[in-house]
């Protein structure tokens, strides 16, 4: 009897569990990134002499990606929790980055350990997400979060993004924006969140002010840790055309006729409109890019334009659809958790994942300044991938749980493992807020 009982553990072991659709959207998003990130790394191929080094490299991402994913959707959520003192860990790893870190346009985002190089920023954001989930559900009453909630989970947010901040603006913004949208969804009190949704705009205005008024120079030798904000604002400037040079310099203005648009000053703007400019219905098919050639980052930050102009508005629509579907479906997984700490937990994972999808998607077609966000999965680069596919792998492990105790049958008990998380709530309870107590 031992024999078959082993054989049917490492079966079960090996057997992609948990929910189809996200397993889909994992692999749809890999094969995506591999066709495109191939079309799009010509600058790196040319500069390296070797067409097949930048895509091997790239699979090699993808195919840890991979592992990591069927590694963490094995591990029951429960043990989850243990990302909170990890959480400490990447947070030293973020003050030993503000010494040691290794700059990367300007920013330091990078650490180097025996040739291993990886951002800490991506591994606090999954970190900071379990802490919120497990503060939210630890404070959740029959009335909503209770007030120290709030207190906590403001603390641990401002400590990981002031952090990040400091380097990486736009990452430390997505990360604040999800755990906003955690709060609101854990139905943390309404008053407190207005009072600090009041409280950074007076911030955000008095740092504005600030930048306008001093010089970068003065910045930079007066208040060191702020050399980041006058990039900011002139990325502002330049997309609101007002940042005092010549209209053709402007950015991202829609008066600026094309002929006056200087695309040396501008070449990532100026190439990525031309792409989606040059796309239809269809595109040009893959591997029959030309911007790819002359846009700068065309493999990681603008490769939702090589997209659109390879794979047409068809393509970038279905791009589109699969971080929508993504969000769809952990939102069914979360209705069906008895728990709050994993619902919690997917969806401000599946929050981070789409949100970062967004914000690199209107950079490519114009819709925001410039802020240097990777498309989760797609672009090209380790520590996103990695980060990424083990935010999926959490999310499958999550709907892996909730569906076998969906399917057990009235009255039979479950195994041990496997008790923690239980859907005997609806969706309809879950959205009413109901299915969170």
């Amino acid at each position: 009897m031992t024999l078959p009982n082993n054989k049917a553990s490492l079966k079960k072991i090996f057997a992609f569990q948990g929910d189809k659709t996200l397993w889909a959207i994992f692999f749809i998003l890999a094969a995506i990134s591999l066709i495109e990130v191939y079309s799009a790394t010509s600058t790196l191929t040319f500069a390296s002499g070797n067409i097949y080094k930048p895509i091997l490299g790239h699979a090699t991402n993808l195919i840890i990606g991979f592992v990591c994913v069927w590694i963490f959707h094995n591990i029951p959520c429960g043990l989850f929790k243990l990302w909170i003192p990890a959480w400490v860990v990447f947070l030293a790893f973020l003050f030993f980055l503000l010494l040691f870190g290794t700059k990367v346009n300007d920013g330091a985002r990078w650490i180097d350990i025996c040739g291993i190089h990886f951002q800490p920023s991506e591994f606090a954001k999954g970190g900071l997400i379990v802490v919120v989930a497990f503060l939210l559900s630890a404070y959740q009453t029959k009335k909503g979060a209770d007030r120290h909630a709030f207190k906590y989970i403001l603390i641990a947010t401002s400590i990981t993004c002031i952090l990040i901040l400091l380097e990486n603006f736009s990452t430390a913004f997505i990360l604040f924006f999800v755990v906003l949208l955690m709060m609101f969804i854990g139905r943390v009190p309404l008053k407190q969140l207005s009072k600090l949704f009041g409280a950074l705009v007076l911030l955000a205005v008095v740092a504005i002010i600030a930048a306008k008024a001093l010089s970068a120079e003065t910045i930079a030798e007066k208040v060191p840790a702020l050399h980041r904000l006058t990039n900011f604002t002139a990325r502002i400037d330049r997309f609101l055309g007002t940042d005092g040079n010549d209209a053709a310099a402007a950015d991202s203005t829609k008066q600026t006729s094309a002929k006056d648009f200087d695309i040396d000053k501008e070449p990532q703007v100026g190439h990525a409109r031309i792409a989606i400019a040059k796309s239809n219905i269809i595109g040009c098919g893959p591997g029959n890019s030309r911007e790819r050639d002359f846009l700068p980052q065309a493999y990681s930050d603008f490769i939702f334009a090589i997209i659109i102009e390879e794979l047409g508005l068809l393509g970038g629509a279905f791009v589109v659809m699969l971080y929508v579907i993504l969000l769809f479906r952990a939102s069914r997984i979360a209705a069906r958790c008895e728990r709050n700490f994993p619902a919690f937990v997917i969806l401000g994972l599946a929050l981070l994942i789409v949100v970062q999808a967004a914000i690199n998607m209107s950079v490519a077609v114009g819709l925001i300044p410039v802020t240097g966000q990777p498309l989760p999965l797609i672009s090209r680069g380790g520590s996103s991938i990695m980060v990424t596919s083990i935010y999926i792998g959490m999310m499958i492990s999550i709907s892996r749980f909730a569906k076998k105790r969906e399917k057990t049958p009235k009255g039979q008990l479950e195994p041990a493992d496997e008790v923690q998380e239980a859907p005997v709530v609806n969706e309809a309870a879950f959205q009413s807020g109901e299915g969170m107590m």
